[in-house]
């Protein structure tokens, strides 16, 4: 217990699992939280120094991931504390270290992770006008740092973190505070915040640091020149990786410079609202990530989501993605051969992670040498796209290849500890044993016919177990019978069990032969383990194509499959789609998805008003031509007959009500938040969608204020981005009169025997009426609600009443009618 307690004392904000034996102990307050947690019993053991029995419970080694997955689902940390010592070896206390701590952002076990999602860890470091911020996925090696600048450098860091949705964030423990203070609270719950101590965030330590683990005089070979915040978080992010995982890190072998400017930017809001990769109910199912993906690979899974969350904005990179999609269209056979090759291939990046943090059990090699096997015919596949992203030109890793087919038995066992991981032949010393240990083995079946004839005890039986080693079972009722040479070793109910000096040779001959067996095969497949990682970059690099490969291929077979088209993708302004449609609802669709036309640009049709009754298709159209533009961006095709996409810096989202009550954010003051951060931050090159602004208030307030809001986007010059506006308030139709950039569209509906028909069409003009009594009955309100709904709609169209529903008096009538002409002159 002194060992115990000296170890918890180093780790107190962990949970420890103390290993002993064949399992995981915890003791004290670790028993009583884990316990509760993992809703395993709860016992105890011994007593404390005032006589209490002291809490303990414990888990199988063999199952531990799993249980160290609800842990850190739940956002706690472990420390696993592992036997340094061969307990049969030792007299006394067994040597005990922690040799790796697991939290949310370092966890590598498949129990954990989601093999198509990232899993980062991010550090943030603060310099003056500076904010750094490092962002590593320790199970795929992928590293990243940024450096945000000037005023708006936390709204921007705000959405850097959204893009990457780390599961853990280091923080320096001085500034924690002033940082999140900073950050919006609902984006810091949503992730583990981890103090560590501000020195080393230090820049000049934080740069020697990296320098040293690449084995670089320069960073700027990594695009690194004088940001130091992003060195303070990148060096500070190592550090937390070397004390958590005591290893060298092997597989993080680069270290990638990004910018915000890079991508278009979509925030929280935006993605969430567009149901990128989550529906709005929390589904996965119905998303744009869900059409998209028919990875075959983890790896490709992953950079298929970066791409969605991430569209480029670089010009000559969406071409040479959307070139790689157009070859693979262009020839079926070759798309459906790749998909075969690809089906076999396990996720490298994940696996490379295992083996370098020496985690990797046999399977995880066997699977390493597996994939490998595919890359020559996947190489003279692609021969054929010379010149392009599918062209062949990565590393076929033949002899890591030809090395583990050579070493690994092909029907290796999970685990080390079962024995026969190394094939035969392929070691002389192990290759003898293995004889020794076979020819006992056939002795002890030869043994049990020699001693059955000789003793004439026709149910003799030579046994085996962990505890006793080898034995001579007979029935008691034959005990008395046995020869004297026989030395009884145990006494059961129905059964003797004895031992022979000639047995007793045997077994010290073949045990010892399989003991020595296993210490070889444990040291060979440490150097394999170990060697494999020393190949860690050429792997990955590997890797890294097979992912870009999965990705491009599903980004055609979706194309195929839902007859997308090849957009053009320019510098203009320009946003002009003709037959849009939605790449998620026209295949849930209960009738056949009716496309539309979009024509956008910041001169003559910057600011679209868009009317129509609830249900008419509003929100779907514009919601449609944001997932068209994302799609274009990201390399993929899109659904459309024809699409030319001026390039867009950021999607802009205000669609539907939410509110934030734990922090005392009522639904418009959502709206409002939202909405403000549009106006401050569109530039001309923006896309925005406003859905019902101004809805959350007064009748006049909203009206007053969605007014100001499109006029200050049709007439600011730095905010003059391309808009869709759908609203019910008739009111800024007017706006086309006045500003030559504004357009007015509705959807199309017909009245019909009291009915509605909805044509989802999308035409050049204004909607007659709102039609929310019709929509309010197709819901299945009350027949006398509705009733007195059309008399009170059609005494305040005629002017009759006030909003409270009394009768108006003539004075009341007189003002608003002055009132409202002077609103909208």
């Amino acid at each position: 217990m002194r060992q115990y307690l000296h170890i918890k004392s180093k780790h107190p904000d962990m949970i420890l699992f103390f290993r002993l034996g064949d399992f995981y102990e915890m003791f004290f307050e670790d028993a009583v939280l884990a316990s509760k947690e993992l809703e395993i019993t709860l016992t105890s053991r011994n007593n404390d120094r005032e006589g209490r029995p002291i809490p303990m419970c414990g888990v199988p080694y063999h199952a531990v991931d799993q249980y160290l997955a609800r842990l850190i689902r739940k956002g706690y940390k472990v420390a696993l504390c592992e036997q340094m010592e061969d307990a049969r070896q030792v007299k006394g206390l067994v040597r005990r270290e922690v040799t790796r701590i697991v939290t949310p952002g370092t966890a590598i076990e498949e129990e954990v992770l989601e093999s198509k999602r990232n899993n980062f860890l991010a550090a943030l470091s603060p310099n003056g006008d500076s904010v750094g911020a490092a962002f590593a996925d320790l199970s795929t090696g992928e590293f990243y740092l940024s450096q945000l600048e000037g005023e708006a450098r936390w709204e921007e860091l705000t959405q850097v973190l959204a893009h990457f949705r780390a599961s853990e964030v280091v923080l320096p423990d001085e500034e924690a505070p002033e940082i999140a203070r900073h950050l919006p609270r609902e984006l810091l719950s949503q992730t583990t915040q981890t103090p560590q101590p501000s020195w080393t965030f230090q820049d000049d330590y934080a740069g020697r640091l990296l320098l040293d683990h690449f084995q670089v005089a320069t960073l700027e070979g990594f695009g690194v020149r004088q940001e130091r915040a992003a060195v303070a978080a990148a060096g500070a992010l190592l550090h937390y990786l070397r004390q958590t995982q005591k290893s060298s890190l092997g597989h993080l072998t680069g270290l990638r410079f990004v910018q915000a400017r890079q991508y278009l930017c979509l925030d929280e809001p935006t993605v969430k609202n567009l149901e990128l990769v989550c529906g709005l109910d929390g589904n996965r199912r119905w998303t744009l990530l869900a059409v998209l993906d028919r990875t075959r690979t983890g790896m490709g899974g992953r950079l298929l989501r970066q791409w969605l969350l991430r569209p480029s904005l670089d010009l000559d990179e969406i071409s040479t993605r959307q070139e790689a999609v157009q070859q693979l269209l262009a020839s079926a056979v070759i798309m459906g051969r790749l998909g075969e090759l690809l089906d076999p291939v396990r996720d490298l990046e994940r696996l490379l992670s295992r083996i370098t943090l020496e985690t990797a059990t046999p399977r995880d090699l066997l699977a390493v040498g597996d994939s490998l096997a595919v890359l020559p015919r996947l190489a003279r596949t692609l021969e054929a796209f010379s010149g392009s992203l599918l062209a062949p030109e990565f590393d076929l890793l033949e002899d890591i290849h030809q090395w583990l087919a050579d070493a690994l038995e092909p029907e290796a066992p999970v685990s080390l500890a079962d024995g026969g991981v190394i094939r035969s032949g392929y070691d002389a010393k192990l290759d003898e044993l293995r004889e020794t240990a076979r020819s006992g083995k056939s002795f002890i079946a030869r043994l049990e016919a020699a001693e059955r004839k000789r003793t004439g005890l026709s149910k003799l039986r030579v046994k085996y177990n962990k505890v006793f080693g080898y034995f001579i079972e007979v029935t008691r009722s034959q005990a008395d019978t046995v020869p004297d040479d026989y030395v009884r070793r145990q006494t059961l109910v129905n059964c003797e069990r004895f031992i022979t000096p000639q047995l007793k040779e045997w077994e010290d001959q073949v045990l010892g032969a399989q003991e020595r067996i296993f210490e070889i095969e444990r040291e060979l497949f440490t150097q394999f383990r170990r060697r494999l990682g020393g190949e860690a970059k050429r792997i990955q690099q590997t890797a890294r194509f097979l992912a870009r490969l999965d990705v491009l291929l599903s980004l055609a077979e979706a194309a195929r499959l839902h007859r997308y088209v090849r957009p053009v993708v320019d510098e203009s302004r320009r946003l002009e789609i003709r037959g849009a449609r939605h790449p998620v609802l026209e295949l849930n669709a209960e009738e056949p998805f009716v496309p539309n036309d979009l024509d956008c640009d910041t001169d003559s049709q910057q600011l679209l008003i868009l009317t129509g009754p609830n249900m008419g298709g509003k929100s779907t159209y514009l919601r449609q031509n944001a997932l068209i533009v994302i799609l274009a961006q990201m390399g993929s095709f899109v659904p459309a007959e024809s699409a030319r996409i001026g390039l867009v810096d950021r999607i802009y989202t205000r669609v539907g009500a939410s509110d934030n009550l734990a922090r005392g954010r009522s639904t418009f003051m959502v709206e409002m938040v939202e909405t403000a951060n549009i106006l401050n931050t569109a530039t001309d090159r923006s896309f925005i969608l406003l859905d019902e602004v101004g809805r959350g208030t007064a009748t006049f307030d909203g009206l007053s204020l969605a007014w100001s809001i499109a006029e200050y986007l049709a007439t600011e010059p730095s905010r003059r981005a391309r808009t869709l506006f759908a609203t019910h308030y008739q009111e800024l139709t007017k706006l086309d009169k006045i500003y030559p950039a504004v357009r007015n569209f509705c959807v199309t509906v017909r009245e019909a025997g009291g009915e509605i028909i909805f044509f989802h069409r999308v035409m050049p003009g204004v909607a007659s009426k709102s039609y929310g009594i019709e929509v309010a009955r197709l819901a299945g309100l009350p027949a006398p609600v509705l009733l007195r709904a059309r008399e009170v709609l059609s005494r305040l169209e005629r002017k009759e009443l006030d909003l409270s529903g009394q009768k108006r008096s003539s004075s009341t009538h007189e003002a608003l009618d002055d009132l409202q002409p002077a609103l909208f002159q």
